[in-house]
């Protein structure tokens, strides 16, 4: 059984997890490229019982890609801004405003940032 440093079996906190709840097709919005698909994955994330198992899993299997413990992983490393394809706009649309969830402090020194 494999076991994060918190001591949940996975089966455990996947099973307690906020995105189990979510159907499939739903369920894609942690996969997206969407910003706005995203940020609705990273607002379930928010309230997650068990958000560091989650990102904690993440980061040591190096997911490549998706929406983990609240953060958004590409290649392997978190993102910090995702913004969408072609010219910024000079006033942020807001549906391209992304909820910053913060890294639990025991986790910061192991992320890899893009």
């Amino acid at each position: 059984m494999t076991m994060t440093t918190f001591e949940y079996p996975v089966e455990e906190w996947k099973a307690l997890a906020s995105c189990a709840s979510v159907p499939g097709t739903v369920g894609n919005m942690f996969f997206s490229e969407e910003i706005h698909e995203i940020s609705k994955a990273k607002s379930i994330c928010a309230t997650c019982p068990v958000i560091s198992p989650c990102l904690e899993g993440a980061i040591e299997r190096e997911e490549p890609c998706g929406v983990w413990g609240g953060q958004l992983f590409m290649n392997g490393k978190v993102l910090m801004i995702k913004r969408r394809r072609g010219r910024p706009s000079k006033i942020p649309r807001p549906e391209e405003q992304m909820p910053q969830i913060p890294v639990p402090e025991h986790l910061q020194e192991l992320l890899k940032t893009a």
